[in-house]
């Protein structure tokens, strides 16, 4: 690839060019993706360091007990990771030396939500080394039993408006965040609250608006992400884990897929769909999170015919944003990609491996002729096009480690050129404290997003209803998916919101709880929304990856 992060008109001409780069982390997470030759840069001595209790089965079971204490709420209670916090057994963290893995617990990495855990014990500290020198790479996402469900209400502090949590979302519910209502950064501490997973109650179901019946639409599929509608009708997900595109045709008189099929496999972590040319596609392009890759298409495929062929390799890492969604221009000249950012505020001035990360690409529909389209977009996760105006929009997920309220992400329509302000700015002229006195003449250069959602809220994949089924209301309007928040006191998210547009080809700043419910009264998740489409009848799919399932919301009025 060629080519590097542009800047905004008003500053000088260079490329953003850097040194070492550490993981963005809430806690130990952060080693997943340290450097290939020594672990997040630690001092070359401490490889030498050996582990005293190296290989002793009672040091690494009261690692356990520390790992589940000090570790769990965000890498998982099986190490397993959440969301973007990658598993602890893995290769990586394996293959470290455990001196380098003992120095990073004990620095830790503040700016980027690692604390140090200098207050731990040496012993405590070795002995959590070795619990995790004990897990298998790979093993730990399907062992132990998930935690059983408690109804239990938790106690939580009621939010202040315009803030929430998930307690208090419900369908129907309209939310409006402005730059007024933002705090001061570090108001409250960074939280490590990541999801704990439970089997779906037989009781808990999603919660939809007056008038809309909520189904469960398709089950057993495996981690399923990003949810897009081919021309015909034919829904394709992406089951990333698994490395597949599944497709899915039809819909039953009982409101389940006519047919299953899996339409490829082989592919390193897919995420993005996209059918080119729009009408009567030839391809399909998929984001693998190290390249795009296309299949040779025709109308009512349910395999693909032959391998995929290499169109574009893209920034890529071991952990960080993972996801790569793609998009066409109108006119079809013209393949958006976003690639997310490795970190979750490391300076690209001084970190090359956020080289082109953090932006949206955009090249010819051959791969070809890569630039940036905008930059400063921490995490783009979801890319759609306005069918009626052509307009590139997105949905991100912005900084953690602010404090509850902080950073918000947001959905935008997408200004080519524009900057956004990762890492040194956010909602315009707010200059992030971790990078105080740097890029001062990025303030006023740094662009507002259109709609302000629930910082925390993790917003993936957006779709612009083109359905008739629903209200007259709801055509053109935007649905996303909230994933859910891991750096927050209460959760929050966890949901489907819709972006009323009133009929006109921008958002006026409000958003409304549609879909609920994922959350029982004790803080526990059930499931968590990734993706949204539009069906062939009109109704929306969601897919959930906490459930493994897809959800279908249909419109059966009053």
């Amino acid at each position: 690839m060629h080519g590097s992060r542009p800047a905004p008109k008003s500053r000088r001409a260079g490329t953003l060019v850097a040194f070492a780069s550490l993981l963005y982390v809430v806690s130990i997470h952060g080693w997943a993706q340290q450097d290939k030759e020594r672990f997040h840069n630690a001092p070359a001595s401490t490889a030498k360091t050996q582990n005293p209790y190296a290989g002793k089965a009672d040091a690494a079971n009261d690692g356990k007990t520390l790992y589940g204490t000090y570790c769990a709420s965000c890498h998982g209670a099986t190490a397993q990771g959440n969301g973007n916090v990658p598993p602890l057994a893995s290769t990586v963290v394996k293959s470290a030396p455990p001196g380098e893995v003992f120095w990073f617990i004990t620095r830790g990495d503040v700016p980027n939500g690692m604390p140090a855990w200098d207050s731990l014990s040496e012993e405590q500290r070795w002995k959590i080394v070795t619990y995790l020198d004990s897990l298998e790479p790979g093993a730990a996402a399907s062992s132990g039993a998930r935690a059983v469900a408690s109804m239990t209400p938790g106690n939580w502090p009621a939010p202040t408006a315009p803030f929430t949590d998930f307690r208090y979302e419900s369908p129907g519910t309209s939310r409006k965040i402005t730059l007024a209502d933002l705090p001061k950064p570090f108001a409250t501490a960074s939280a490590g609250n990541g999801p704990q997973l439970v089997a779906r109650p037989a009781d808990a179901w999603p919660k939809a608006p007056p008038g809309f019946k909520v189904e469960l639409f398709a089950t057993g599929l495996e981690n399923p992400r990003l949810l897009r509608t081919a021309p015909n009708g034919d829904v394709f997900v992406a089951e990333t884990k698994a490395g597949r595109i599944t497709m899915l045709r039809g819909i039953t008189a009982d409101g389940h897929p006519k047919e299953t099929h899996v339409y490829a496999s082989g592919l390193n972590k897919p995420f993005g769909i996209a059918f080119y040319p729009a009408t009567h596609p030839q391809w399909i392009y998929v984001g693998d999170t190290d390249a795009v890759v296309r299949f040779a298409y025709k109308e009512g495929d349910v395999q693909a015919s032959a391998k995929p062929e290499h169109m574009a390799d893209l920034p890529h890492s071991e952990g960080g944003h993972s996801t790569r969604d793609i998009a066409f221009s109108p006119d079809g000249t013209r393949m958006y990609v976003s690639v997310g950012s490795k970190s979750n505020v490391d300076d690209p001035d001084t970190t090359p491996a956020e080289k082109n990360r953090a932006d949206i690409l955009v090249f010819k529909p051959d791969g070809s002729d890569m630039r940036v389209f905008a930059s400063g977009i921490r995490n783009a996760v979801g890319l759609a096009v306005d069918p009626k105006s052509g307009e590139l929009w997105c949905s991100v997920n912005e900084r953690d480690g602010l404090g509850d309220n902080l950073v918000p992400d947001y959905i935008t329509h997408v200004q080519e050129g524009g900057f956004y302000g990762w890492p040194w700015w956010y909602m315009g002229n707010h200059q992030d404290p971790r990078h105080a006195g740097k890029h001062p003449e990025l303030g006023s250069e740094a662009i507002v997003p259109d709609v302000l959602l629930h910082p925390h809220n993790a917003s993936l994949q957006l779709t612009f209803y083109d359905g008739e089924q629903f209200p007259e209301a709801y055509r053109g309007d935007i649905f996303a998916a909230e994933h859910g928040s891991w750096n927050r006191s209460a959760r929050v998210g966890y949901e489907v919101i819709r972006v009323p547009r009133h009929g006109t080809a921008r958002a006026s700043g409000e958003y409304e709880d549609f879909l609920t419910g994922f959350v029982l009264p004790s803080g526990q998740a059930w499931g968590r929304p990734v993706g949204v489409t539009t069906a062939s009848d009109g109704s929306l799919l969601v897919s959930d990856d906490g459930s493994n399932v897809i959800w279908r919301v249909r419109y059966g009025g009053n």
